[in-house]
């Protein structure tokens, strides 16, 4: 993984010499591989296109199905657009379609950044199996017209407020991944918290902290979540009653993190 400080501008990118040596070593006992769009757990960060290029080629190479867990493709498409040489003239559109020939599957949590109830999609470029989840989406969800979901959360959409929360959480002195990614802001506990020994879960004292004094939920992602290899990191995500005013995120997010500090 790339130093939370480090510009690189695609953090979440697939390495693809590590996929390649995993593929010889164990291809049989691999059935799928998944790529997340934008990394959650590298703090946000978007995928490359040349990337996804890559790890679809060698995934061709074994026979094995990529899929993209793709809750935020559009805003890694995005990503793209600004960040990668020779796409800036692409429309978003076309780069999330090459995005989908790459793989043989995607799924979409639409409660994330379409910030909905709930629900979500799966789509497949093989028609058999398709046609068997679609009968078991009848089963347990509802049918394809909808699957489950209502009027509104198909209408509904997501605001951009990610970037002015992590610029203003920099302003305050508070570390976080950077280059800012799409969906939530990354604390980097360890450099917040320099003092604090990682046995003593430093992502995780800060996520207490931010409950207890702002009311604001979040996620360490760090030594609690992954082991003793993980990066000290805390995610917090735009609070869904705060949406539409990101002033009010920033008040409740800064005032215990200025005072952690």
């Amino acid at each position: 993984s790339y130093p939370t400080e480090d510009h690189h501008p695609f953090k979440g990118n697939m390495d693809i010499d590590s996929l390649r040596t995993l593929l010889e070593q164990h291809s049989s006992r691999i059935p799928c591989i998944f790529m997340t769009v934008t990394n959650n757990s590298a703090g946000g960060q978007p995928v490359s296109l040349r990337n996804l290029r890559e790890t679809s080629e060698l995934a061709r190479e074994y026979n094995i199905p990529l899929f993209l867990d793709a809750c935020r493709f559009a805003e890694n498409a995005w990503f793209i657009k600004q960040r990668e040489a020779g796409m800036s003239n692409r429309d978003i559109s076309s780069i999330v379609r090459e995005m989908a020939s790459l793989c043989d599957g995607m799924t979409m949590s639409a409660k994330k950044d379409g910030m909905v109830n709930i629900g979500g999609w799966l789509a497949l470029n093989d028609d058999a199996l398709a046609a068997a989840c679609s009968e078991k989406l009848i089963l347990t969800e509802g049918f394809l017209t909808y699957g489950g979901l209502s009027g509104r959360d198909f209408e509904a959409m997501a605001v951009k407020s990610t970037a002015f929360f992590g610029q203003r959480l920099i302003d305050c002195g508070v570390p976080i991944v950077e280059p800012i990614g799409g969906h939530a802001i990354y604390i980097d506990a360890a450099r917040m918290l320099p003092d604090m020994p990682k046995e003593e879960f430093p992502g995780h004292a800060i996520a207490c902290a931010l409950y207890v004094e702002g009311g604001l939920r979040a996620c360490e992602i760090g030594t609690l979540m992954f082991g003793e290899a993980a990066v000290h990191e805390l995610t917090c995500q735009k609070p869904r009653h705060v949406a539409t005013d990101v002033s009010k995120a920033v008040a409740i997010a800064t005032k215990p993190l200025g005072w952690l500090r």
